[in-house]
């Protein structure tokens, strides 16, 4: 008599797919820490300020520092870039596509705002660009069963 057990030969669907879903989750978490890598790298500590087109100098290490990545669940995506800080403007954004921004400076004990233009300095796109060959090899071997 042949005993065989037809369950045995079909995936078990759950099990696959809660294996890519975490499998995915993990990759683009690898993903978007070698892309705020690559940003954060691009980003030099200088007294001066950038060319237009490079990646922006940082003055005091906080545009460096706050750049961080989070896997969005809802969109089943990865976000990455720099957090908004307690300060007025979006200097992040100016930066990163250039634009008009206020700035402030203390004069005489005033607080005195201009409004300057600003020429991009790109440096996350730049970081996306740089890792996006790397991303597909990411995917290589990330399913296990379990």
């Amino acid at each position: 008599m042949i005993d065989m057990r037809i369950k045995q030969l079909f995936f078990d669907r759950a099990k696959v797919i809660h294996a890519v879903e975490k499998a995915r989750r993990a990759v683009l978490s690898k993903a978007g820490a070698f892309i705020r890598t690559a940003a954060r790298s691009s980003i030099r500590r200088r007294k001066g300020p950038s060319q237009p087109g490079k990646p922006p100098s940082s003055h005091t290490g906080l545009l460096k520092k706050f750049i961080y990545f989070g896997y969005e669940p809802t969109s089943d995506s990865v976000v990455i870039g720099p957090v908004r800080l307690n300060k007025p403007g979006a200097a992040p954004s100016v930066l990163e596509h250039g634009g008009k921004t206020v700035i402030r400076k203390r004069r005489r004990g005033r607080i005195v705002r201009r409004r300057v233009s600003i020429e991009a300095r790109p440096y996350m796109a730049p970081a996306l660009e740089k890792e996006r060959p790397k991303l597909p090899k990411l995917w290589a071997g990330s399913v296990r069963g379990g």
